[in-house]
């Protein structure tokens, strides 16, 4: 698959000076003991937490990332859709949940954020990175909606890119308290080279 040669190859810049490190060093910052990596792709972020001795678990709802995760290794991969955690089949709590350009949806987003409180121990932490809304928004009104995608950087081996939906900085930070959630931090990783954000991270607390 293109996307998995893009990720092992280092072929996204902006992952190889800013953000593949930047998810990374927040996560740690938690010190979790036990991760759940949501949309975990083809594992590298959980190979590389795995690396430091936390207990990974992946899901992915393309069967294909999840085999090749399993061949790599570092993670207990299951196939699985945001809906499924949504309904509850994932039963082991942990102590972070980890979506690293994950989020891309509205109500699918919405479901799992009203389950994120029972997947986590007590203080547990959610930590999210995502497009920078300011620098996502282009020429595009600053408001929630859905946006076509885009592979503008990428060869020509990627296909058709799905919708995404766009947040504002708001509506984002907004998401957290509406489901028991306290934001605790909010990160915007400079690219070296334009100094503008190349993400924002948000962590966030299961709320007293």
């Amino acid at each position: 698959m293109p996307w998995i040669a893009a990720v092992r190859e280092r072929q996204i810049e902006s992952r190889r000076l800013v953000t593949d490190r930047a998810i990374v060093e927040a996560t740690l910052g938690r010190s979790p003991r036990s991760v759940l990596d949501l949309g975990c792709g083809e594992g590298w972020l959980a190979r590389a937490l795995a690396a430091t001795g936390i207990a990974v678990i992946g899901i992915d709802a393309i069967p294909a990332l999840i085999e090749q995760a399993r061949r790599a290794g570092g993670g207990d991969f299951r196939v699985m859709s945001y809906e499924d955690v949504a309904a509850g089949r994932l039963s082991e709590p942990v102590d972070a949940v980890v979506c690293n350009f994950a989020l891309l949806g509205n109500e699918s987003v919405a479901g799992l954020f009203g389950v994120i409180r029972s997947l986590l121990n007590p203080h547990g932490s959610l930590l999210i990175q995502t497009l920078h809304p300011a620098i996502a928004c282009g020429d595009h009104p600053y408001q929630d909606g859905w946006r076509k995608g885009s592979w503008a950087g990428f060869n020509a081996d990627f296909g058709d890119p799905a919708p995404w939906y766009f947040r504002t900085l708001e509506s984002w930070i907004k998401l957290f308290p509406e489901h028991g959630l306290r934001l605790l931090e909010m990160r915007e990783p400079l690219h070296p080279q334009t100094q503008k954000p190349a993400s924002v991270i948000f962590i966030a607390q299961v709320a007293d």
